[in-house]
């Protein structure tokens, strides 16, 4: 019986996660998911209180789990610059093996952030610390000038949530020709977002300036 009830409440979070980054917060119905879960209505009220309880659920353990999967960057005794390629890399491929996570990080902030709760954005400030640690790292050993440890965050995770969720318009440019270089891979797009965040945090002008003089960076992976 326990058996089934995990596996219940695990296929409940599955669709909850699937509907809500098709349909947003308001326009996902529980009738929806129970049915995509297989499942009546009344074992998501079993498993959880309310559609608000199921949604910051979904929030949470997603949070959560990439919170786990950046900590594991640091636990690695690499130099700052190699952690902050390692950064990017896992962030990435968290993403990408998630397709549902920018549709309902882009829908959330387009709302204002209005469902949030205490517990939720505890396990969200996981992830900016980590890149914080990271560059406090490269300011003490001197790889990496007085930037914003924030700033570096949103410049790293902004891109990614904004290319990796935009793959549906980019195979559209692609294929109607209307972008040149529309179809890149994602590979090549996350080296030149190291590359770029690397040049950007680079400590004085002659680290800038080799960097700039360096060949195009290969994808460091996680």
């Amino acid at each position: 019986m326990k058996s089934a009830r995990r596996d219940s409440r695990t296929r409940i979070l599955d669709a909850a996660r699937r509907t809500f980054a098709a349909r947003g917060y308001t326009g996902a119905g529980v009738d929806h998911i129970a049915r995509l879960a297989r499942v009546n209505k009344a074992m998501i009220y079993y498993h959880f209180a309310s559609k608000q309880t199921l949604y910051r659920t979904v929030l949470q353990e997603l949070f959560a789990a990439l919170a786990d999967h950046l900590r594991a960057v640091l636990d690695r005794p690499d130099p700052p610059a190699v952690r902050l390629d390692r950064l990017i890399a896992a962030i990435a491929a968290f993403v990408q093996e998630r397709p549902y996570f920018p549709r309902i990080m882009l829908r959330e902030i387009a709302e204002g952030g209005t469902r949030l709760d205490q517990e939720t954005l505890r396990l969200m400030s996981a992830l900016p610390q980590v890149t914080a640690a990271i560059i406090a790292q490269g300011r003490t050993d001197g790889t990496f000038r007085d930037v914003h440890p924030l700033l570096t965050y949103f410049s790293v995770m902004g891109p990614i949530v904004m290319f990796l969720g935009s793959a549906p318009i980019r195979e559209q440019f692609a294929q109607r020709l209307l972008v040149p270089g529309a179809g890149v891979d994602p590979d090549a797009f996350i080296g030149h977002l190291q590359e770029f965040v690397q040049r950007g945090v680079a400590a004085g002008a002659a680290a800038r300036a080799a960097s700039a003089a360096a060949p195009p960076r290969r994808r460091t992976t996680v």
